[in-house]
């Protein structure tokens, strides 16, 4: 009994654990969708359960010297997060969270995972394959907002500002369709970055894809033992 309480209780933590920061859109076009409100929670997209979001450092726009004011909410029963920003001019926008690194006991890891969403306003749309900055951070090779479902999504991993290969990404789709997986294995899709630190992957249903980078580098003591530090490098984007 005891083994088969182990196997369930890994069979729910070996799904991707996934920030996920979605914006009401990711392309403003007139006035009346300039008040943009973003979520912020700590979830299982594909399965839509959730998990408690401790309150992050912030959710910055463009620069951590930039932080939104933080609104504390319920998604999927547990807590989450929320922030509004009006946008008076047009221009490319990129949001990110930063969270508190979250301890998951079943993986002996810390999980800090960094997510970044980019929104276009009124028509303006240069500057979007720049990156922010972050220390680990996902730069889009192809524009990351107007998708069309079926669109290949190619992206460069960084560290450091420099590219890295070999990096498993892992790909999930946020499930509003009730879609059903075949199996636990398709429900988190792992693509690998190539030697100069890219990696594609089509988009085949309408809604929000979230693609998660994970570097294991670096650690952080919890109960007096030290343990690696998962830093996740994630990007959301949009199908239509």
């Amino acid at each position: 009994m005891k083994n088969l309480i182990l196997l369930f209780c890994f069979a729910i933590v070996s799904n991707a654990h996934f920030l996920t920061m979605l914006p009401n859109t990711d392309t403003i076009k007139n006035k009346n969708e300039a008040n943009l409100k973003i979520e912020a929670m700590f979830i299982h997209p594909f399965e839509q359960t959730g998990m408690n979001m401790e309150k992050p450092e912030g959710i910055y726009l463009n620069t951590k010297n930039n932080p939104l004011d933080l609104k504390e909410i319920k998604l999927f029963g547990e807590k989450a997060w929320s922030t509004n920003y009006s946008v008076k001019k047009p221009g490319v926008y990129k949001f990110f969270t930063v969270p508190k690194p979250y301890f998951e006991p079943a993986e002996g890891k810390f999980i800090s995972h960094v997510p970044k969403v980019i929104v276009s306003a009124y028509g303006l749309e240069e500057g979007w394959d720049e990156p922010i900055g972050l220390k680990y951070e996902i730069v889009p090779m192809v524009k990351p907002f107007a998708l069309y479902t079926g669109n290949i999504f190619t992206g460069k991993v960084l560290v450091d500002g420099k590219p890295v290969s070999n990096v498993e990404v892992e790909v999930e789709f946020y499930n509003t369709l009730g879609l059903k997986a075949p199996s636990d294995s398709h429900i988190t899709q792992v693509v690998k970055t190539n030697s100069n630190g890219e990696f594609s992957f089509v988009m085949n249903q309408k809604g929000w894809w979230g693609f998660a980078a994970l570097i294991e580098e670096g650690q952080k003591e919890f109960n007096g033992k030290m343990y690696p530090i998962e830093n996740g490098a994630l990007m959301w984007v949009k199908t239509y």
